[in-house]
């Protein structure tokens, strides 16, 4: 689905935003039914990592994600097979999201750590045949909206002018904008680390990814009415799935600060003192804002020489790759209340 660059700019973004949205009432049902549902998340982080390192835009690598649920859904795949479905997907997304010399290629493909690592060789003649048989599963649609196409278009006018910092008026309306296109892209890739948002529509998914980054970052209101009418949600609307994102969030500051700590207490150890967790968290340098990207900087930086089996041991590893395998098994049993006061600071309005 090649759309013109920045057409949420353009005359016709109302009319290809609402094209968009017709399009997403008549997505494939998900029903999660996958007994290899497990290995999920290891890889959709290898679509990831292979991804980043060709420089794919953010809906070929959602679009990737997404038809490999779907297929992994339909069929019972075993875990050597999944792993060439996975890439399957990623060169059927690339091929229809991006320029035809973006596209990943057979032989640098095979010459990537993480491919090596898996023991797995990559053939022409194979991955033809799994692309051909997701075409066939998709009915040669690929023509499917993710949240990663709605993004951009929420994004617009996600910041305004007379938007309020903890009841201040913004100093710097251009680095606002930075920062809140920077947390909206770190919630999007949130929602690819769990199929439980694959319950919610994309254009709500991506509208609830402003939202969160509004609540992160202090903006008031929450949810202003010109965002309201430009994607026709509610706050309401949005509350269930922004509540979800904001749990991850919570678990990543928590993790962020965990390794923070860690790492005071080598140095406190190393110079004949010492320091417990509660001092180190209580710390002013511990706060978030020095780690307010963590999940987006450890999860879209991953190095391509190696990743971890999908069933090797994910505590304790020293490689970033490990803190975005965790699962969360308790996403949606926790209470958060997303109408209260946030508390993590944002970096970009430190006064």
């Amino acid at each position: 689905m090649e759309l013109e660059d920045q057409w949420w700019r353009g005359q016709l973004a109302t009319d290809i935003y609402q094209a968009l949205r017709y399009k997403e009432l008549k997505l494939p049902s998900y029903k999660g039914q996958s007994p290899q549902l497990n290995l999920r998340r290891y890889y959709a982080d290898l679509i990831a990592v292979v991804s980043n390192h060709f420089r794919l835009c953010p809906a070929a690598r959602h679009l990737a994600v997404y038809l490999l649920d779907l297929f992994m859904d339909r069929y019972d795949v075993t875990e050597q097979q999944l792993a060439v479905v996975s890439l399957s997907c990623l060169l059927l997304a690339s091929k229809f999201e991006e320029r035809e010399d973006q596209v990943p290629k057979l032989e640098t493909l095979n010459s990537l750590g993480c491919i090596s690592s898996m023991n797995l060789v990559l053939t022409k003649q194979g991955l033809l045949h799994m692309e051909l048989l997701l075409l066939e599963t998709f009915q040669w649609n690929l023509y499917l909206p993710t949240a990663a196409h709605f993004i951009e278009y929420c994004l617009s006018i996600a910041i305004h002018e007379g938007d309020l910092h903890d009841g201040w008026p913004l100093t710097c309306l251009e680095k606002s904008k930075l920062y809140m296109a920077k947390y909206a892209d770190y919630f999007l890739e949130v929602s690819l680390q769990d199929h439980v948002f694959l319950c919610f529509a994309p254009s709500l998914l991506a509208a609830a990814c402003v939202a969160a980054s509004r609540l992160v970052l202090h903006l008031s209101p929450t949810w202003p009415p010109q965002l309201q009418r430009l994607t026709g949600y509610t706050w309401e609307n949005l509350v269930p799935c922004a509540e979800k994102l904001l749990i991850a969030h919570d678990s990543d500051v928590r993790e962020a600060n965990k390794q923070k700590c860690q790492q005071q207490q080598m140095v406190y150890h190393s110079s004949g003192q010492t320091a417990t967790v509660g001092q180190c968290l209580h710390r002013p340098s511990m706060q978030y804002p020095q780690q307010a990207n963590h999940r987006s900087a450890s999860y879209l930086s991953h190095s391509t020489t190696s990743l971890p089996a999908p069933n090797g041991p994910q505590h304790g590893s020293t490689q970033a790759i490990a803190a975005s395998l965790d699962p969360k098994s308790n996403l949606s049993n926790r209470a958060y209340q997303v109408s209260m006061h946030y508390t993590c600071a944002a970096p970009c309005f430190d006064r």
